[in-house]
């Protein structure tokens, strides 16, 4: 089975040639690698006899790991293949031309522009032109008749202009992604034992043969087989959809699949399989994903056959490959294994129970009715307005075509009484097509098809210059929702502090030291005890390097808490190094493994005379409880009561935590080799009778650029709370010193177990009404497990006590992190201490653990939120003036004052150019003396409206007495009623040409939205808008010099120049007028685009809407009505490129985008189209629908209307 599926991938079975050179072929380990548990034993027993006769044929050292030399690693990329997955070929330049291409406005002007060509070059005998009509005749010049052609020509020229543009911004769009995504990939590294040394390589340099060390939080990045583990555990959910995590043990079940979460423990693994091979790597070739999954929207039958085949995928096949399930398509740069873990994490992280062992099954149903995640703010409003705009488009184009050839039928056949001669059918017929090419005209320039490009552009240049700022963005919404952001719910440890922990107190040997004692003080005994305790009980990861400057401080790599205990030992004059070389990994007898419900690790060694020890370290809190004994000054134990633990809490904890220091314990235990083996799996026997060696209280100083931070956060209407495991003493003090609780304020700090108390009920299940009465005052929860920040997360979001809904944002790092950043609006996982887990779940990376980082990204969110709308300010205004204008000129001139290929100019200047210009801006700091917009606010606001609505007035009036009354005001001769294939007048040259400089001037005033007076206010800090008006302006001065008949113009004298650029330069005093008028005054303006509110949509909606992830605004216009005819026109396509371009799950990996209805009208029952972030995941009782759920984890499930 498995060979069929890869005769299509390059390089995945190459041939073992080499049989030589490794005592195993790459099908060898195929084969072993599709085992699990006894059976995967029983046949390394068979073919290696055990785990070192494997490493002895792949020529490795389960100590040392390869040599690193680079022959022998590139000769195990040729026989085994490389630790990447087959990119999809990016599209071509010509692809996305042809996409363009497909826009259903374009496709009728060139229609049309290509019917008016064929019909300019037929001339009737003149002796009937003058029969044909008033219209018809007099045409003066030979010349002038010849160049008939020249409109339908200009019309084409200036389409394929369009779309080059597009295809163009769409190219770059790709291109940027792509870097993106690369970066994304080089961020990702794994540690791995090459010549006796640990290094940390780039996943895709990872080949098979080497050994890999696995730790708590680590995304697998290749299949393996385990050669020492201590306590682990493995969440495999996302290739079998078992939710249970599986324990790892070299007796039992050795093997280690690539895209499985480490949950708990540590070990290291030999990597048998990588790439293509490994068991993601597998299906990822079985869907087709890895060379021919074309998931462009547009290649309709191949993405149906696609769903088709994903419908038809068993749900039960061979044991040899786990479940099946649709992994999407992706188009980036190189696939590695962080995608194929990402594909699988759909299912993965939304059903993951949110700690190891309690509260699993619960947490499940719970997860399985999560509520319908609302698709991003601006893109709902987005998506309804051009529904709205597009509809209203093409209402007025039709009236307009309509009333065009009424007026010229009634003139011809009635006023003029001609009858229909055949001769002079293709004169008429010419006439009809010039109506219809102006009717489709005025659609092109309704229909706003620059919103997309806008956001998009927008977006892109916001995640592009948000690198900068150390935020690396995932997922393309989420910057934006960041500008709505109410609430802030940060970690401490490495967020808010700076994650160097250092030993600054110690209480050893009944004395409290307020700086780190010297050896000599203390009893060689207990520091003995304390020193092996510290070296074997700390995680072999971390350790401390020379500085990397001379001066610089030490390096700490791995876990900081234990690093700040490794430098205790360093302090102490003892060297941690030599006793880990004489005590290796291997010989450590059993390990507890940190974990959120231990808040300990332990360690055992098994002592020479046969006896055991085992050293312990956890909150001080915690393990106190768990000591009897205590270390005394001269060395000896003594008994530890309740009551003196007492007395060491009020005396040495709270005074430590009141400093703001974490307080950690370090303890023992022997167990005499006379009693016997214990039984080390009951956990609560093991961990107790402890004898108390230590307390130490560890500094994490504040980062010097928090407390500023957090400042602009309150001031900018964001409330920020601190979630931290930590002692709920240490997190008042750090809490005060950041500015989050101020004194005098009546704000609320909670422990977890207090929280917990608070909130739920009687029966211990948690109520909302319960949260609200906690929630809008808690500013720290202290002492907190994921669960509880996952409830706080998810009880602050569906609040209803405020009238606005809270936009919540997250921070985290641990692995139990993961349900609150995915639960949260927007997560934020720490670039440098996150793990991959965290990483996975979130949608924007800090780069630099940073708080202050999170302050840029809500400036910037905010920032696209108001290009967005300056945008729209601008666009409204060119549309209403420019519809109203053609249409009103149509109706009483019988021929649109502005010419299509004018018509189309002015569309190029306020869509691509005007997008690019007001898209990037660059954001200020005034941004943040604003309070959230909330989910609610208009997109257009009544300021805007004002402004809107203000300008076209003064458009209008300026074109109209321009048209009617321009001839007698610049003494030239009228352009009205003229001829059909008559010459460009002056008069219509003018009428043109100031409606171009007054759209120019006043995109100066589109650059403030909330009526600010100084317009030009940092104008020169985008030098894009600069160049984009400037620009303009010159080739607008081109087109009327030399533009000749294919424009429409003729060239101006100096002083019609001058009162064209005075008429345009009008708009900017008149917006000076405009912003006089209180808004408040002004109370009939309506606002425009809302979002669709959750009470707005009817119960029989809400049904349908069921087996939908999102709710889906332009779904819902859209169906309203009925009106499938109007869902053809590709312009709102378009429209649906605005919720494609950012669509939650487009994170990079552009995925398939979603068809805006058109497939799922074909198609009346489930549609799969993958959308990377959310898992459809139905909750059905019956047997079958649980086969269709696990053919469709990883799916969205689109339901169609079978309208």
């Amino acid at each position: 089975m498995a060979n069929n599926s890869y005769s299509g991938v390059k390089n995945s079975m190459v041939e073992a040639n080499h049989d030589g050179e490794f005592g195993c072929t790459l099908k060898d380990l195929r084969s072993l690698m599709e085992l699990r548990g006894a059976e995967a034993i029983s046949k390394i027993g068979e073919s290696y006899e055990d785990t070192q006769g494997l490493c002895n044929r792949l020529k490795t050292s389960p100590i040392d790991g390869l040599s690193g030399q680079p022959a022998d690693i590139e000769k195990r990329k040729t026989v085994f293949g490389e630790n990447l997955i087959p990119p999809k070929k990016p599209k071509t330049f010509l692809q996305l031309v042809w996409e363009a291409l497909q826009d259903v406005t374009l496709i009728i002007l060139e229609v049309a522009a290509i019917v008016s060509l064929g019909l300019s070059f037929y001339k009737p005998p003149d002796a009937e032109r003058e029969n044909c009509g008033r219209a018809a005749g007099g045409v003066e010049d030979e010349n002038e008749s010849e160049a008939g052609w020249i409109e339908g020509a200009a019309i084409l020229l200036s389409v394929v202009c369009v779309v080059l543009v597009t295809a163009f911004n769409d190219w770059s769009k790709e291109k940027q992604f792509r870097g993106l995504q690369s970066r994304i990939e080089q961020e990702q590294k794994f540690t791995v034992v090459r010549g006796g040394q640990v290094i940390q390589i780039p996943v895709a340099e990872i080949v098979v043969g080497d050994v890999a060390q696995v730790k708590y939080g680590d995304l697998l990045p290749a299949d393996g087989v385990l050669i020492q583990g201590n306590d682990l555990k493995i969440d495999e959910s996302s290739l079998t959809g078992e939710s249970d995590h599986v324990k790892k043990t070299q007796e039992k079940d050795p093997m280690l699949l690539s895209g499985t979460h480490v949950m708990e423990g540590s070990g290291k693994m030999l990597v048998t399989a990588v790439g293509v091979n490994s068991q993601t790597g597998i299906i990822f070739t079985l869907l087709g994903s890895a060379e021919d999954d074309d998931e462009d929207e547009e290649e309709k039958k191949k993405e149906k056959e696609e769903k088709k085949k994903q419908r038809k995928t068993p749900a039960g096949q061979p044991a040899a490959s786990p479940p099946s399930f649709a992994i999407r398509g992706f188009a980036v740069s190189k696939v590695t294994w962080l995608d194929v873990a990402k594909a699988q994490d759909g299912a993965a992280m939304e059903m993951q129970p949110l700690n190891s062992d309690e509260g699993a099954d619960a947490e499940e149903k719970k997860k399985s009715n999560l509520p319908k995640k609302e698709k991003s703010v601006l893109q709902g409003k987005l998506t309804k307005l051009a529904v709205q705009i597009g509809k209203a488009g093409l209402v007025m184009s039709a009236i307009t075509v309509i009333i065009l050839v009424v007026l010229f039928v009634v003139d011809t056949f009635w006023i003029q009484g001609l009858s229909w001669v055949k001769e002079c059918t293709p004169i008429y017929i010419q006439f009809f097509v010039k109506f219809f090419i102006i009717g489709v005209t005025v659609l092109v320039v309704a229909v706003p098809e620059g919103l997309p490009l806008a956001v998009t552009i927008s977006l892109a240049y916001s995640v592009k210059k948000m690198m900068k700022d150390n935020n690396l963005v995932r997922h393309l919404d989420a910057c934006e929702t960041m500008g709505n952001a109410t609430a802030i719910c940060s970690d401490k440890t490495g967020t808010l502090t700076m994650n160097r922990m250092t030993v600054v107190q110690a209480f050893v040997a009944e004395k409290h030291y307020k700086k780190v004692p010297e050896p000599e003080n203390i009893p060689s005994s207990i520091l003995d005890i304390l020193i092996l305790g510290i070296a074997v009980n700390c995680a072999y990861t971390t350790k401390i390097m020379p500085p990397e400057k001379e001066g610089g401080l030490p390096r700490q790599v791995g876990n900081k808490t234990e690093c700040a205990l490794l430098g205790f030992s360093n302090d102490l004059k003892r060297d941690y190094q030599a006793i880990r070389t004489e005590i290796p990994e291997e010989k450590l007898y059993k390990v507890y493994t940190f974990n959120s419900v231990r808040k300990s690790m332990s360690t055992v060694l098994k002592m020479a005379d046969g006896s055991y020890r085992m050293f312990s370290k956890g909150a001080s809190e915690i393990l106190l409880k768990k000591c009897s004994k205590i270390m005394t000054a001269n060395g000896e134990s003594k008994v530890f009561r309740p009551r003196d633990r007492d007395d060491m809490v009020k005396k040495v904890i709270e005074p430590m935590a009141s400093e703001g220091l974490r307080t950690i314990c370090l303890a023992y235990r022997d167990f005499p080799a006379s009693e016997g083996e214990p039984d080390w799996d009951s956990e609560n026997d093991i961990l107790t009778g402890l004898t108390c060696l230590s307390v130490v209280g560890i500094e994490d100083p504040v980062r010097p650029e928090v407390p500023d931070a957090i400042r602009k956060c309150q001031r900018a209407g964001i409330t920020v709370r601190m979630v931290t495991g930590d002692n709920i003493n240490t997190a008042r003090a750090i809490a005060t010193k950041c500015g989050i609780l101020l004194p005098g304020d009546d704000f609320i700090c909670l422990e977890g177990k207090e929280f917990n108390r608070r909130i739920r009920n009687e029966k211990g299940e948690i109520e909302q009404e319960r949260i609200d009465k906690i929630w809008p005052k808690l500013r720290v929860l202290a002492r907190s497990s994921p669960t509880d920040k996952h409830t706080l997360v998810k009880g602050i979001i569906d609040s209803t006590v405020l009238e606005q809904r809270q936009v919540v944002a997250v921070t985290g790092d641990g692995t139990n992190d993961g349900p609150a950043l995915k639960k949260a609006d927007v997560g934020f996982a720490m670039g440098i201490a996150g793990t991959d887990v965290a990483k996975e779940a979130s949608d924007i990376i800090l780069t630099d653990d940073n708080f202050s980082s999170i302050v840029k990204a809500v400036m910037w969110g905010r920032n696209v939120y108001d290009s967005i709308s300056k945008f729209l300010q601008f666009q409204l205004t060119v549309n209403v003036v420019a519809v109203i204008v053609a249409f009103t000129g149509a109706c009483i001139t019988q021929d649109s004052p502005l010419k299509a290929v004018q018509m189309l100019w002015v569309n190029l200047i306020m869509d691509t150019f005007a997008s690019l210009a007001l898209a990037t801006e660059p954001p200020t700091e005034a941004l943040l003396l604003r309070k959230p917009y909330g989910r609610n606010k208009p997109l257009i606001s009544r300021t805007m409206m004002k402004n809107i609505l203000g300008q076209g007035v003064y458009q209008l009036i300026i074109i109209f007495t321009l048209l009617f009354a321009g001839e007698k005001l610049f003494d030239i001769d009228s352009g009205r009623n003229t001829p059909l294939h008559a010459p460009p007048s002056e008069h219509y040259t003018i009428v043109f040409n100031t409606f171009v400089l007054m759209q120019l001037f006043n995109e100066i005033n589109a650059r403030k939205i909330h009526g600010e007076r100084n317009v030009f206010e940092g104008i020169f800090n985008n030098l894009i808008f600069c160049s984009i008006v400037f620009g303009t302006f010159i080739i607008q001065i081109v087109i009327v010099q030399f533009g000749g008949k294919p424009f429409s113009c003729v060239s101006l004298t100096i002083d019609q120049w001058l009162w064209c650029t005075f008429l345009g330069f009008g708009s900017l005093l008149w917006g000076q007028v405009i912003s006089t008028v209180p808004t408040s005054r002004l109370k009939f303006l309506k606002t425009a685009g809302h979002g669709t509110q959750k009470e707005e949509i009817p119960d029989y909606e809400l049904e349908e809407l069921d087996d939908m992830d999102e709710i889906d605004h332009a779904e819902r216009e859209l169906r309203r009505g009925q009106i499938l005819w109007f869902r053809g026109l590709n312009r709102i396509q378009t429209q649906m490129d605005v919720v494609s371009a950012f669509q939650s799950g487009t994170s990079f990996q552009g995925a398939l985008r979603r068809q805006a209805s058109n497939s799922s009208q074909q198609q009346h029952d489930v549609t799969n189209v993958s959308s990377p972030t959310h898992v459809a995941f139905s909750t059905t009782t019956t047997a079958t629908a649980a086969n269709t759920a696990s053919a469709t984890v990883g799916c969205e499930c689109v339901f169609s209307s079978s309208a």
